[in-house]
């Protein structure tokens, strides 16, 4: 496949802006860039894509979500309004996940991936739970990516929340997932081992998880996220999150530690001496009113720092503005939250992390054998658009209703706007049906409540 007549953003370093230019895709790599007319006239008879100007870049990357979430949308709590988090956390996620069979994650996951593809997100680190169906349900949802040709990150959150046979599950579900990637790879997934956060798993579980886990194992855990885990890690341990997750080994080079808000310099230093990765989800953050992680410090200490979106609807370059702007009215500073750091954070610390996990296959770059996981977008500055300002053409002009095609391993999954590997209508009239009786086991959990 040829696409023709791009403005291509490299996203190099440093990045290129291309204009006029082609990319020849192969076996699911990109073969070779150059002006149009030259790939045309030394490949000719391959299928082509004009692309009438449009720019053409990597897809996006998002470091941190979760499909299970996906029928919330729109979801009333049959209570008061939660007050704090951890009622956010009692009164929403920990019955909804519940309530959840393998049929529903099956479709929470597809509605999740359908909103990826239109949003140009290609490639996902999910961090999943259903309490009551745990068996399997890394394996529906890995089937829903496959179908949908999109790359994604799968693991189990394990939690003590619900006992120690779900715990084990838990753990169980990790181990199979990863176990049936051994020798057997596919091209579009990888897994890592997932853990609910510091203030739901004891110090047994924690030396278990570690213990169950082979070495190299990365974590993906909820860290710090707000006061109460905090809170909770000092009763326990008399240690501060980072420090715990720390002395229990579960901090390291394939390690997520989700959100990191309500941390301080001793554990920033840990967690870039562990080169363990962080991501930053300023949507989600200032839904639950949790405060601004201190992403420029992180950053500045070294901390490689993703960016994620914890659920929200995958439009990535919509957390690119919220994390733009809400660093300047938490600090009341305009100075605060560079566009550079945007970039680092989304474009190439988000590729090195897929690269933890794919590391044979370049993601999140247009060079010659790179992954070819691409989206054209119909964006026409009225400026001049140079790779400097870019970032900032990006936080201020660019849209994800822009975004016309998305490809991932050189597999058009959408055209011209029109979703190829799966059918819309039907997805979303099923997951309405779906979502309808996830609604009334929720509600059914409040039975006999009428305040907390």
């Amino acid at each position: 496949m040829l696409i023709a007549n791009a403005h291509i953003i490299t996203w190099e370093e440093p990045n290129r802006i291309l204009p006029g230019h082609g990319i020849l895709v192969e076996n699911g790599r990109i073969a070779a860039i150059g002006p149009s007319a030259d790939l045309a006239a030394s490949h000719p008879g391959v299928d082509t894509i004009d692309a009438h100007g449009q720019f053409a870049m990597p897809g996006n990357i998002c470091a941190h979500t979760h499909f299970y979430g996906a029928f919330a949308r729109g979801l009333s709590i049959p209570t008061p309004a939660p007050r704090d988090f951890l009622e956010i956390l009692r009164k929403l996620w920990w019955r909804l996940d519940k309530a959840l069979t393998l049929d529903d994650i099956w479709l929470s996951a597809q509605v999740c991936l359908l909103d990826a593809i239109r949003h140009g997100t290609t490639f996902l680190v999910d961090h999943h739970a259903s309490p009551n169906a745990i068996d399997g349900s890394l394996d529906v949802i890995a089937q829903a990516v496959e179908e949908s040709g999109l790359r994604a990150v799968l693991c189990y959150e394990v939690t003590d929340r619900d006992g120690p046979e779900k715990m084990r599950a838990g753990i169980g579900e990790n181990l199979r997932f990863n176990r049936s990637l051994e020798g057997n790879p596919r091209p579009l997934l990888a897994g890592t081992f997932g853990l609910h956060a510091s203030l739901t798993l004891s110090d047994a579980t924690l030396d278990e998880c570690r213990a169950a886990a082979p070495a190299g194992t990365g974590f993906h855990v909820h860290t710090a996220e707000a006061d109460a885990d905090q809170y909770d890690s000092l009763a326990r341990s008399n240690l501060r999150v980072v420090e715990r997750l720390h002395r229990h080994g579960i901090l390291g080079p394939r390690s997520i530690a989700a959100h990191a808000v309500r941390i301080e310099r001793r554990e920033i230093e840990i967690l870039a001496a562990n080169r363990a990765w962080v991501t930053h989800q300023p949507r989600s953050n200032m839904n639950n009113a949790v405060g601004c992680a201190p992403v420029e410090t992180m950053l500045q200490a070294g901390v490689r720092l993703g960016l994620g979106n914890d659920g929200f609807p995958n439009a990535m370059w919509e957390e690119w503005k919220t994390a733009y702007l809400v660093h300047k009215i938490w600090h009341k500073d305009p100075r605060r939250m560079s566009g550079i750091d945007i970039v680092r954070m989304a474009i190439y610390n988000n590729a090195s992390l897929a690269g933890e996990f794919f590391p044979q296959l370049p993601i999140g770059r247009i060079q010659v054998g790179a992954a070819a996981d691409l989206i054209l977008v119909d964006y026409q500055p009225f400026t001049p658009c140079t790779p400097d300002n870019l970032p900032w053409h990006i936080l201020f002009g660019f849209h994800d209703s822009m975004i016309t095609s998305t490809i991932v391993n050189g597999k058009i999954l959408m055209f011209d706007r029109r979703i190829l590997t799966m059918d819309e209508q039907a997805v979303v009239a099923h997951a309405c049906e779906a979502s309808a009786r996830v609604w009334q086991r929720f509600e059914k959990s409040f039975s006999g409540e009428t305040n907390d």
